[in-house]
């Protein structure tokens, strides 16, 4: 099931399921016009996106329909640091012995196909691509062998980060931040679409169509699982959450010489099955 939210041509927002290159207005049928709301509902909510899709007899087509992120408004984005081995290398840091854990707020980033901004504080914005675990099942002290259950799909980010302000302290939230300087989505994609933790999949961040990172997912050092069980320990977790998994070599910051986004550039994230992210660069205004 592939799952976006877009506008409307009267601009309201709304929940739609892409079936190849169509989209039906799930919102129209009388489902939530978010994916938050519907992952709130549980499994009955996505028993009533099969329903509606088997009964839509109206269509759009995937070029006329304007993108918004694929969630509204989370409670909680995690966000994860040094979880590829040879990331935490080329950033001469040591591999954590335990999840590296900050938070990104909705205001951080823009939907697929809208600009990220390199901000006028700073010229030094740097790409990562990752891929989002969606929780679609609230709890606490989630186990190992319960976590996947708690899945309920996934999407893909670019972590934008603006590097001389993430360095600036030993918390990275500051550069994590920026307003509108990531990217997410363009769709969800439910978990039963892809392998059992989205372990084996190829992952390519392009900068004007040159490839910058290319790694597979089970080059994680903390899978999903290890992290939906982190995560929970502390806080409980709630339909609708996000964890943003981390970002391999290649960043732009660990070249020699140092490769920064510019306005101009356009920046994509692949991931094998799931498709593409692409924003273009601008500044700041």
């Amino acid at each position: 099931m592939r799952l976006l939210r877009f506008k409307t041509p009267d601009g309201h927002p709304a929940l739609g399921a892409r079936v190849d290159d169509e989209v039906i207005n799930l919102t129209e049928l009388g489902l939530p016009g978010t994916l938050d709301e519907l992952l709130r509902h549980g499994a009955s909510g996505m028993a009533s996106v099969t329903a509606a899709i088997a009964k839509a007899t109206k269509r759009i087509p995937l070029k006329n329909v304007q993108l918004m992120a694929p969630l509204h408004n989370p409670h909680k984005a995690f966000a994860i640091g040094l979880n590829y081995l040879d990331h935490a290398h080329e950033g001469n840091f040591d591999p954590p012995k335990q999840p590296v854990l900050f938070h990104r707020y909705p205001t951080s980033w823009v939907p697929h196909g809208v600009a990220i901004e390199r901000p006028k504080a700073s010229i030094e914005f740097d790409y990562e691509g990752e891929i989002v675990a969606i929780i679609g099942k609230g709890g606490k002290y989630i186990t190992k062998e319960k976590a996947l259950d708690h899945v309920a799909g996934y999407s893909l980010f670019n972590d934008g980060s603006i590097r001389d302000f993430q360095f600036r302290s030993s918390q990275w939230m500051w550069g994590k931040n920026f307003d509108r300087s990531g990217g997410f989505g363009p769709e969800f994609i439910s978990a039963d679409e892809l392998p059992r933790g989205a372990v084996g999949l190829n992952i390519e961040t392009r900068l004007n169509g040159q490839v910058m990172q290319k790694a597979n997912t089970r080059d994680m050092i903390f899978d999903i699982v290890t992290l939906i069980v982190a995560c929970s320990e502390g806080m409980e977790l709630h339909p609708g959450d996000m964890i943003i998994t981390g970002t391999p070599a290649g960043v732009g910051f660990a070249r020699k010489p140092p490769v920064f986004m510019k306005a101009g550039d356009i920046c994509e994230v692949e991931v094998e099955g799931m498709g593409i992210l692409s924003n273009p660069v601008i500044d700041e205004v």
